[in-house]
């Protein structure tokens, strides 16, 4: 699983280094290095392949005829791009991504279980700011959707 929280310099090409753990997890679960990189409003969000085809076969059952899941997908699928692990261990993020989520010489990149986001520094601590400011409530919510509304 994608866990912990890690910050690399991004080189003079926009190239990002996958943190060896991350890289690892990759290959032993996966088997390549192949993903797919697409943009939330806040950050970039890594998706292995075989995650990435798991997500993309709910979407599909999504009714497409609705304004609001069109407009979704145009967002988040239209953005999408395969990222390939280099020999040393990089992904190249496509410039309208790396502007998208406010990338210039810094990332952080954040393990979320099946998947990793990367984000802007500044804009990582501002988020996490605010889900340290409301984690109570944040804490609830999540044990009302997990467990039917007993805390873990």
């Amino acid at each position: 699983m994608f866990r912990g929280r890690f910050r690399h310099a991004l080189d003079e090409k926009g190239r990002l280094s996958i943190p060896r753990r991350f890289r690892d997890f990759l290959k032993e679960r996966y088997g390549a290095g192949g993903l797919i990189v697409t943009r939330l409003p806040e950050c970039l969000v890594a998706y292995p392949w075989e995650e990435w085809r798991r997500l993309e076969e709910r979407l599909m059952r999504l009714p497409q005829d609705l304004p609001e899941v069109r407009l979704y997908l145009r967002f988040f699928l239209g953005s999408a791009e395969e990222c390939f692990l280099d020999r040393q261990g990089r992904i190249l993020l496509p410039a309208h991504l790396r502007e998208a989520a406010g990338l210039r010489k810094e990332a952080v990149i954040l393990g979320l279980l099946d998947r990793f986001e990367i984000w802007d520094p500044e804009r990582l601590d501002s988020q996490l700011a605010s889900a340290e400011a409301n984690f109570d409530e944040l804490s609830r919510k999540v044990a009302e959707m997990e467990f039917g509304g007993s805390q873990a």
